[in-house]
């Protein structure tokens, strides 16, 4: 689905999904903002490689968020995730329109993110490509409420049901409503501490 009409599809295509649900968990949208091409004589934008050397000095946790559709699990390792709101709980993620994998979550309607700790970082690498069977290998198991996969010693988790989609340039800004969520024990791995990926490189906190 290419062009940015194909992927405004999508997004009208995971709302009418959770309104044919009939979702408990609606949000209110905000106003659709104004598209509009970029004329002539206005200003370009900034150069995307010195946009990206200079955003890379934000240091980042790392993320796989999942979903299970009617044909399996689907999964994309996601830097651009963060909490949204404490009442009613609420977290957001933002995904490229070009990827292959947000139409299988869009779809399902639900999606769990999986925290990576400090020894993912290959695990991390596997879910950032396309066209691979991401899964294979895997262990991981049903996320309480929605049955989005859950990966196996992942530091951390939060199981959630789509609650808005909004278009933010290049990407889309996804909205989730928190449904369970848990965190490992310290015997369970849960003290190697967090994946982080600054300038290009995964790494690792110490104190």
């Amino acid at each position: 689905m290419d062009g940015v009409m194909g992927h405004a599809g999508m997004a009208a295509t995971a709302v009418r999904h959770l309104r044919a649900a009939g979702s408990p968990t609606a949000v209110d949208p905000l106003p659709r903002p104004v598209l509009r091409a970029v004329r002539e004589d206005e200003r370009p934008p900034v150069d995307p490689a010195e946009f990206r050397r200079v955003l890379g000095h934000f240091a980042s946790g790392v993320t796989i968020v999942t979903a299970l559709d009617a044909e399996g699990p689907a999964g994309f390792a996601c830097q651009s995730f963060a909490s949204l709101s404490l009442d009613p709980p609420l977290v957001a993620f933002m995904v490229a329109r070009t990827s292959t994998t947000w139409p299988r979550i869009a779809d399902a309607g639900t999606f769990c993110v999986n925290i990576l700790g400090a020894g993912q970082g290959e695990l991390c690498r596997s879910f950032a490509v396309s066209g691979a069977d991401k899964f294979a290998g895997v262990e991981w198991d049903p996320a309480p409420a929605t049955g989005s996969p859950r990966l196996a010693h992942s530091p951390a988790w939060i199981d959630c049901t789509i609650t808005a989609v909004h278009t933010g340039g290049d990407h889309l800004i996804v909205v989730g409503r928190v449904e369970s969520l848990g965190a490992a024990h310290e015997e369970d791995g849960g003290d190697s501490g967090p994946l982080l990926f600054h300038r290009g490189r995964f790494g690792r906190f110490s104190s």
